[in-house]
């Protein structure tokens, strides 16, 4: 719990949507701290956004449990492959699709790729999400508003509607939420807003998927370092970045693995329609 880096950080901004490579100081994965015991072998996930942040640590968790994977991204070739590396050093499979998943026929080729490339979808982790930060909400455009919709839930139900038809029963769904599904940070009004409808969507849709025996679970992470920091809050938030929660630090992606880990575990097999919190001690409502 003491030994991850705490702010005041170096002051720091990047162009979106921003670079493993240049954050200071470097996001922890697990790359050298995660150990798999093969709670996951045999089993074909999608991640999107995997090529960095949260969605390199789920990569690197899930290929060390022994399941091969999807890593959707956007455009970030050189964190993408390095996530390829990874999951290949862990003797696991791994599949890389760049593109935008705002695109209802791009959700839909990643999850026939994923069929022809891993034969198959046991786990989709709806991972990729749009935030940027605005003091006034005349500062939010329409086009800002919309295009976090599309990217943030939009793209959730595209690839979920997409993927569900070829997930057999025991199969998980596990969408990112965020602490600001239930406590909204103002500054982050279209993301916060897409994070309440993304816990919302997973509450029905683990309902709706039951007797599919599909579970639908979330996780709401708190300030976690990833490129998203740098490349969409000015220097002054960055440096301080994670100091408001009780740990007074921002979450690593390392930190968040074991909790996509647990959800997509056969073994937690009654555990759909929650949220997990991952907040350095912040509560959730």
């Amino acid at each position: 719990m003491t030994e991850h880096p705490k702010p005041p950080f170096p002051h720091q901004q990047q162009e979106m949507p921003g670079s493993t490579d240049q954050m200071e100081p470097r996001p922890d994965h697990g790359e050298t701290s995660y150990r798999g015991s093969g709670r996951l072998a045999g089993k074909r996930a999608i991640i999107t956004g995997g090529d960095s942040g949260i969605g390199r640590a789920v990569a690197i968790a899930y290929a060390r449990e022994g399941a091969d994977v999807l890593i959707s991204y956007l455009d970030e070739e050189d964190d993408a492959a390095e996530t390829k590396r990874w999951v290949e050093e862990a003797g696991r499979k791994a599949v890389l699709v760049p593109g935008d998943i705002q695109s209802a026929a791009h959700c839909r080729g990643i999850v026939k790729t994923a069929m022809a490339e891993l034969g198959g979808i046991d786990i989709l982790v709806n991972n990729a999400a749009r935030q940027a930060t605005f003091d006034d909400i005349g500062e939010i455009s329409d086009e800002e508003w919309e295009l976090t919709f599309r990217v943030n839930i939009h793209s959730m139900f595209y690839l979920t509607k997409a993927a569900v038809p070829h997930m057999p029963a025991g199969s998980a769904i596990i969408n990112t939420a965020s602490v600001n599904s239930d406590m909204p940070n103002p500054t982050l009004l279209a993301y916060a807003t897409t994070k309440g409808a993304i816990q919302n969507f997973t509450a029905g849709l683990a309902q709706l998927l039951a007797e599919k025996e599909i579970r639908a679970n979330a996780v709401a992470p708190g300030p976690i370092w990833t490129p998203l920091i740098p490349s969409t809050m000015n220097a002054e938030r960055v440096s301080n970045f994670g100091k408001q929660v009780p740990m007074k630090r921002p979450g690593q992606p390392a930190e968040l693995a074991t909790a996509y880990v647990m959800l997509a575990d056969p073994l937690s097999s009654y555990v759909s329609g929650a949220t997990i919190a991952v907040t350095g001690g912040k509560p959730i409502l």
